[in-house]
């Protein structure tokens, strides 16, 4: 369990792949949820409106079933427990495509809440109100970037009275945002705001993106009012642990994507038939689904590997988030690209949901660094440099 306190790296236990009996629980009850709540249909008709997300899911999920405050330690107000059991959560996301604020919430903006000081008030109140699921959170950063990627020039500035000046792209979820976690250049170099987007001076311009499940918008800032929440190697240190985290549990989003699309592929293939026997049972698709389940249960390792690597507070944890990512990713988008091409032409409609899969996967494939930029940074990691 979670209680805020970072294990020794000689304490640190041998990776546990496995799923316990909690994190089945947990998947059961977030799985009947959405199963409920958020199927393909329900998904489909939400996209037409111009709600940011679906409000009412993310109360149940946040709130009613409590995983907005997974990753909180219980004496910040939230569940005490690790990045396995918000791993577990992301899975069924995938499955279901679900349009709800968790990565960039109860992942990206708790992490970096975390890392700054939280027995101050103000930051503690923030952290139990992302831990309650009452606001939602978000780290004001390109959805592309990749661990280590803020290392340069700051795209916003702030002046010695906290005022920021400057523009944010493609940042996930950035109408739902109640709240803003925004890296700047500040006057005594990097720093971490919080800025509420309410208030005076900030613009979010939304845009239309690839997967309409996950909105993105452009945050203009122009002297809005920031409250410093760290600065220095802290607030670097802490948007990276928050990128890192991030992505190692991303893979696991992507893992549920690709299951969800082998599965449906599957059954879709077992039902379909053709001279008198399902198409499913001819070696050319078989033998291609077959080798899918291969890339998935691969996919399982590798995610199940960064989610327990982050959870133990392991050293190997860049080595296996970066692992992670340099595979799930290009799996997830196969999967989901054979999903559309063996549901045949009823793959390619807007009724069928194999479009929203696809297009998740291949966002989730740019989002928080491409497998490229990860298997760059693990060459680099296991001191293998490219020639």
């Amino acid at each position: 369990m979670n209680d805020g306190t970072t294990l020794p790296a000689a304490m640190a236990p041998d990776p546990d792949l496995l799923y316990s009996e909690d994190e089945d629980a947990l998947r059961a009850a977030v799985r009947s949820l959405l199963a409920a709540r958020s199927d393909p249909a329900t998904v489909l008709a939400g996209l037409q409106s111009d709600v940011a997300y679906d409000t009412g899911l993310w109360h149940s999920l946040a709130t009613e079933i409590g995983t907005a405050g997974l990753l909180v330690p219980e004496k910040l107000g939230g569940a005490g427990a690790t990045a396995r059991e918000a791993a577990v959560v992301l899975e069924e996301i995938g499955r279901a495509v679900a349009p709800v604020p968790y990565l960039t919430s109860a992942v990206l903006a708790v992490t970096a809440l975390l890392g700054c000081e939280h027995d101050r008030a103000d930051v503690a109140a923030s952290l139990a109100a992302l831990a309650e699921g009452r606001t939602v959170g978000v780290l004001a950063v390109p959805l592309p970037t990749a661990p280590g990627g803020l290392s340069g020039p700051a795209s916003v500035r702030a002046d010695a009275g906290g005022a920021l000046t400057g523009r944010v792209t493609s940042v996930a979820d950035a109408a739902a945002a109640e709240l803003l976690l925004v890296p700047a250049q500040g006057p005594d170099g990097p720093a971490l705001y919080a800025v509420d987007p309410s208030a005076g001076g900030v613009r979010t311009d939304t845009v239309t993106p690839l997967d309409l499940t996950r909105p993105l918008g452009h945050l203009t800032f122009d002297g809005a009012p920031g409250r410093l929440l760290a600065t220095g190697d802290r607030a670097g240190a802490t948007v990276d642990r928050a990128l890192l985290t991030g992505a190692g549990l991303l893979a696991s989003e992507q893992l549920g994507v690709a299951e969800w699309c082998l599965a449906e592929t599957v059954r879709h293939t077992a039902e379909r038939t053709q001279f008198g026997r399902p198409v499913g049972s001819f070696q050319a698709l078989k033998h291609r689904m077959a080798a899918l389940w291969l890339d998935v249960a691969s996919a399982r390792a590798a995610a199940r590997n960064a989610a327990d690597a982050l959870a133990t507070e392991s050293p190997d944890a860049p080595v296996a988030v970066a692992v992670a990512q340099s595979y799930c990713a290009p799996v997830a988008v196969r999967v989901a690209e054979e999903c559309v091409q063996l549901h045949g032409g009823i793959g390619m409609t807007w009724e069928h949901p194999a479009h929203l899969y696809l297009k998740r996967a291949k966002s989730d494939e740019l989002a928080l660094g491409s497998p490229g930029r990860h298997r760059e940074a693990l060459a680099g990691l296991v001191g293998i440099a490219a020639p």
